[in-house]
């Protein structure tokens, strides 16, 4: 993105369909939007939406690995500022790989990201510099793996190791844009590491969540086995066969294998949310939310795994997704947080707030 000598002013019009299509690409992340204030709101949005056209490109399972790759690439030299390549160019090369039927909210995003950049563009420069570093090394992570496993045609991890660097590409480096972000101003120095020390665990946290819970649709959406092929093996399962009927009591303990992982990044998810300044509208409830909801997830994937090799999925009820963001909203502190994890690590929420009335 090349650097202009006057910042543009923000287009209303623009930051609204921005703020839109968040809520068409991601309701979790729509949500996390709106539960914080401006200007971080906008910051959060923003940076979300860009990193977002790189996940949908590496996601298209209809497009040829390295086509992929290439179309990684061009994005990372629109996002590079010392790089004269445009929006239009990379909406050019995307063109041909565009829904021809009904297109996605995801993909209208792609469609109209010279409209996203630009909208991003207006914001003050030390925002985009502290986006714009994490949000290329994810486009480059993302380019890197899709050329992996080219002659795959989808991804196919390998190891634990594997798995985790996947995972700090695909949300680490988020972890660590939200907290360039919170960390612009003047914070004292060993809380400012504490924040570093914990940002990547806090994205790894939500990534390991989703790769355990979303087996089924991975692998018959999006051709990816992301549970690790050394740890199917030492079940008996064969990775292009992770969701077959006759492996689903082997299949089901990689999943909760995977969800323990997951589990080993709570803690210091949790100081990440004790330690996250509160200002420039950031909230606590912004993170907090998706926190106390990834370990509801963890809860019925450790009860139920097998839920993730079908259509039947992992997920938590309405009922206590809402009894979750109702709690937080009405003013919890970082104190509560501690024993929110432990009640909804115990039981459905919604259920025990029922109970205690």
């Amino acid at each position: 993105m090349s650097q202009q000598d006057e910042r543009p002013r923000v287009d209303q019009a623009d930051l609204e369909w921005c703020h839109e299509s968040v809520q068409g690409v991601s309701r979790t992340f729509a949500l996390t939007v709106d539960v914080l204030d401006e200007p971080m709101s906008s910051y959060i949005c923003l940076g979300y939406l860009v990193c977002r056209i790189a996940d949908t490109v590496e996601d298209a399972s209809h497009i040829p690995p390295a086509a992929q790759a290439d179309l990684l690439r061009t994005y990372d030299a629109v996002l590079d500022p010392d790089d004269e390549t445009d929006a239009a160019a990379f909406v050019a090369e995307v063109e041909p790989y565009l829904p021809e039927e009904e297109m996605t909210a995801d993909w209208e995003v792609v469609r109209d990201s010279p409209r996203v950049l630009r909208t991003f563009g207006s914001l003050p420069e030390d925002v985009q510099q502290a986006i714009v570093p994490p949000a290329r090394e994810l486009v480059q992570g993302m380019a890197e793996f899709v050329e992996r496993y080219e002659d795959d045609g989808g991804l196919r991890i390998k190891t634990r190791s594997e798995l985790e660097e996947y995972c700090y590409y695909a949300a680490g480096t988020v972890g660590n844009l939200i907290t360039n972000l919170v960390t612009r101003h003047d914070l004292a120095a060993d809380r400012r590491r504490r924040l570093y020390d914990t940002a990547e665990e806090f994205g790894l946290l939500l990534q390991l969540v989703n790769i355990s819970k979303d087996v089924y649709d991975d692998y018959t959406a999006e051709d990816n086995v992301y549970l690790p092929a050394e740890w199917l093996q030492s079940a008996g399962v064969p990775q292009e066969e992770v969701i077959d009927d006759a492996h689903e009591e082997e299949a089901a303990s990689v999943v909760r294998r995977t969800a323990e992982f997951a589990e080993s990044f709570l803690d210091d998810a949790q100081t990440y949310l004790e330690t996250v300044p509160l200002r420039d509208g950031n909230t606590l409830e912004a993170w907090a939310i998706p926190f106390l909801l990834a370990v509801g997830t963890l809860r019925e994937l450790l009860s139920r795994p097998e839920d993730a090799l079908s259509s039947t999925g992992v997920k938590i009820s309405r009922q206590e997704v809402f009894a979750v963001v109702s709690e937080m909203r009405s003013g919890e502190s970082r104190d509560s947080l501690e024993e929110l994890r432990r009640d909804i690590a115990a039981g459905p929420y919604h259920a025990s707030l029922s109970n205690a009335n």
